[in-house]
């Protein structure tokens, strides 16, 4: 018995010291653990805030580039207004000035007619507008009315009410295997109708009408 409690004494004292040290590397492995996660979550948090970052830079660079879409289109218009009205500007009463085509994504196309009148300051020019497209299906000569156009019987024209400019806008459908040649548009105003013709590819490019083009 004295043998084994001077064992069991011994097997103590050498053992507390040891005890103690690995009591320390394990107080020091836990510390080091929670830094790491810490460091972790830091990361992490980084990354979701580098993320949003990148979205918001990316939001406010569509944004700029849209406001200056918006600044070029506005400085055109005042631009033409400006060659519309001044002094040394073409008297003409009302008259379309151009239009432009587009396709869009569901095949239809989108139509924008600039009308203009600068003949009698202060005027107010009011009516409807209409168009014609002029093509070939299968090799045969044909024209497309306004109901056509919008496929839809006794369609109402497009009216236009402005003092020196104004843009119309609005969508058509053509039928398959149709190829276009000629956009017409009228105009009826004060019991008149005026019409213009604009070749397809004048069309496209939204080229201003040629002169002598208005009937």
């Amino acid at each position: 018995m004295a043998s084994i409690a001077l064992a069991w004494w011994g097997a103590a004292r050498w053992a507390t010291p040891h005890l103690a040290a690995v009591n320390r590397e394990n107080s020091n492995l836990k510390a080091q653990l929670k830094e790491l996660d810490d460091l972790r979550q830091r990361v992490t948090t980084l990354k979701s805030s580098d993320a949003i970052s990148r979205a918001a830079n990316q939001e406010l660079q569509t944004s700029l580039s849209e406001r200056d879409e918006e600044v070029s289109a506005l400085r055109a218009d005042v631009a033409f207004y400006e060659r519309l009205v001044g002094t040394s500007g073409q008297r003409r009463g009302l008259s379309v000035h151009s239009v432009k085509m587009d396709q869009n994504t569901n095949g239809s196309w989108h139509f924008a007619a600039t009308l203009t009148q600068n003949l009698n300051r202060g005027k107010i020019s009011q009516g409807d507008l209409t168009l014609q497209i002029e093509g070939a299906k299968a090799g045969k000569l044909q024209a497309l009315q306004w109901d056509d156009l919008l496929q839809k019987p006794s369609s109402p024209a497009q009216p236009f009410q402005f003092r020196y400019f104004q843009k119309v806008e609005g969508s058509v459908m053509l039928p398959p295997g149709f190829t276009p040649h000629r956009v017409r548009v009228f105009l009826r105003s004060e019991g008149t109708t005026i019409q213009q013709a604009f070749p397809w590819s004048d069309a496209l490019t939204g080229e201003p009408a040629a002169p002598g083009s208005a009937k």
